[in-house]
């Protein structure tokens, strides 16, 4: 049987690796048009850090082994062809057309064929847009030539165009290569396709912090050059923005022309497969990042370029093309990355997507620390879950904080999957000791919190709602509770129509609180919050807690 792999990334390469261990006998041919085949582009950003020392650190086994060509043929007897681009299949006769290296011409005849040909960077047109030192960081030769610059001691200020996932990592990076960097997002917040405006902020405050700019709300217009080399850019037609490397991060799209060419069905996410990963082509399968996946809450099409997701897409190909029957249920988009020491994480739908999608929600906003508070270097963590109403089925969450996020990520996952609801969540099992939790954990206790707001317990005031209000004049209260010590320490909310009384003395003070006005009452996280909004409440009062407490306060 001969097995034919257009793609050595990790889905190509883990098909025929796993079609390799179930069948001795296969003629297995891997074909990829780059220099670096089996390379872990995840980790490009750490190479051009340095906490990567070679591109080949990115293609080595656990024992160090460097999976190159000789690689697989001695240790996996598959004949893997670097520097050869396919050019056209042929249906009809079952056979790849490909071009060597030397620009010679051959085929390859195939039983089986795997189309893994992963995703192409987005290149935005502009003028001047392919001027020297633009680079859009798909491949490592683009990660070595920013290397090379900085080397040569022609890097000192960087472009970032899109404030998503790479650009994030290049944050990092660059900045910790003493490079100033500028991030220029054309929408409202950075990170717009995997969080939430609240949780975007916090990640936005904390990349100023670290002496990178953020422009929201703006647009490249024009590349400047100076001797067909970068010089800066052009923000909204008006502002310039000096530069000497501009990295281009708006995203990829999968790479789908091979299936165009011969007449398969693609969607507008990707090749369309079946859950066996079977194209239109019964005897031609797909995956990785030039397939449409299946988005599991809602069963639509979805485009998740993901090593992770193209490893399983590469282990259910490589079973069905040696006679198995795996299937491929379909993704939830988890995301996880690091910002300098902030870890962000994500996964389901955001509170803005699941309104346009039509679900009733109910969200909370909750902040506490990722150990027991009295631990040593316990750090804070922030979490959103978003649920619906009634039923309390976990629709998704995002969690941000320079602690432990990753476990509580992967729980929620893990929830969904089994489609769980928040008031399962709130019963989960979680290990416990105070050096790797709370008691109740704060994923708990965001769960009890999505309870108490569909139980009638709580009502919550968003941090820009509370500002447009007091922006508008609006006759409120904000009843601060936090202690004499905590608003020397920490942010307050500056206005007349602040009032403090210490929740060790509300009790005894309330009578203070205007009964007439709407009262907002605040803590540092909020959890205190909570005790004064029942109390007040069983006293007659109008009132509101600030969601996620001052930690969510951005002003």
């Amino acid at each position: 049987m001969d097995i034919v792999v257009v793609g050595g990334g990790a889905c190509g390469l883990k098909a025929a690796c796993r079609a390799r261990r179930r069948n001795e006998e296969a003629n297995i041919t891997v074909v990829d048009a780059s220099s670096y085949p089996s390379l872990g582009r995840c980790g490009l950003p750490y190479y051009v850090e340095g906490l990567v020392h070679t591109v080949d650190d990115l293609r080595k086994t656990l024992a160090g082994v460097v999976r190159d060509e000789r690689y697989f043929k001695k240790v996996k007897n598959i004949e893997l062809l670097s520097n050869t681009r396919a050019t056209e299949i042929d249906r009809n006769r079952r056979v790849v057309k490909i071009l060597k290296p030397d620009g010679s011409e051959d085929e390859l005849n195939y039983d089986y064929l795997v189309l893994a040909t992963g995703s192409k960077p987005v290149r935005l047109d502009v003028p001047n847009s392919d001027a020297e030192g633009v680079v859009t960081f798909s491949n490592p030769e683009d990660a070595e030539r920013i290397v090379e610059m900085w080397e040569n001691n022609e890097l000192e200020r960087a472009v970032i165009i899109g404030g998503g996932l790479i650009g994030m990592e290049m944050a990092e990076a660059l900045t910790n290569l003493d490079v100033k960097v500028t991030v220029i997002e054309i929408m409202d917040y950075i990170l717009p396709a995997l969080l939430d405006l609240e949780m975007a902020k916090l990640v936005e405050i904390y990349l100023k912090e670290k002496n990178v700019d953020v422009m929201t709300k703006s647009t490249v217009t024009e590349i400047l050059t100076s001797g067909g080399r970068v010089r800066g850019v052009k923000v909204n037609g008006i502002k310039e923005v000096p530069c000497d490397l501009v990295l281009m991060a708006v995203g990829v799209r999968p790479n789908v022309d091979l299936a165009v060419k011969c007449g398969l069905d693609v969607g507008k996410f990707g090749i369309r497969v079946d859950e066996h990963l079977r194209t239109s082509d019964e005897r031609i399968f797909a995956g990785g990042d030039c397939v449409e996946n299946r988005f599991l809450l809602t069963g639509d099409p979805i485009f998740t370029p993901m090593g992770s997701v193209a490893n399983k897409h590469g282990r259910v190909i490589g079973d069905n093309v040696t006679g198995g029957n795996s299937k491929f249920p379909g993704v939830l988009g988890t995301t996880i990355f690091k910002v300098f020491d902030m870890n962000v994480a994500r996964t389901g739908l955001t509170e803005r997507r699941a309104r346009e999608l039509g679900y009733d929600v109910v969200t909370c906003l909750v902040s506490g620390p990722d150990r027991a508070h009295y631990y040593p270097n316990q750090k804070p963590i922030r979490v959103k879950l978003v649920a619906e109403r009634g039923s309390g089925r976990i629709l998704g969450a995002q969690i941000v904080g320079l602690g432990v996020v990753d476990k509580r990520i992967d729980v929620v996952v893990s929830a969904m999957h089994m489609k769980a609801s928040v008031y399962d969540l709130s019963n989960f099992d979680l290990a416990y000791a105070p050096p790797y939790a709370q008691a109740v954990d704060t994923l708990i206790h965001s769960a009890n919190t999505v309870i108490n707001k569909m139980e009638g317990l709580i009502e919550t005031i968003s941090s820009f709602e509370l500002k447009e209000k007091l922006d508008r004049g609006e006759d409120l209260v904000v009843l601060d509770i936090r202690s004499e010590e905590e608003l020397k320490k920490f942010k307050r909310i500056e206005d007349e129509r602040v009032l403090h009384i210490p929740q060790s003395e509300l009790r005894e003070r309330y009578d203070e609180i205007p009964k007439d006005k709407e009262v907002v009452i605040v803590c540092q996280i909020g959890a205190r919050s909570y005790e004064a909004y029942r109390f007040l409440k069983s006293k007659g009062f109008k009132c509101k807690v600030l969601e996620g407490g001052l930690a969510f306060w951005f002003w």
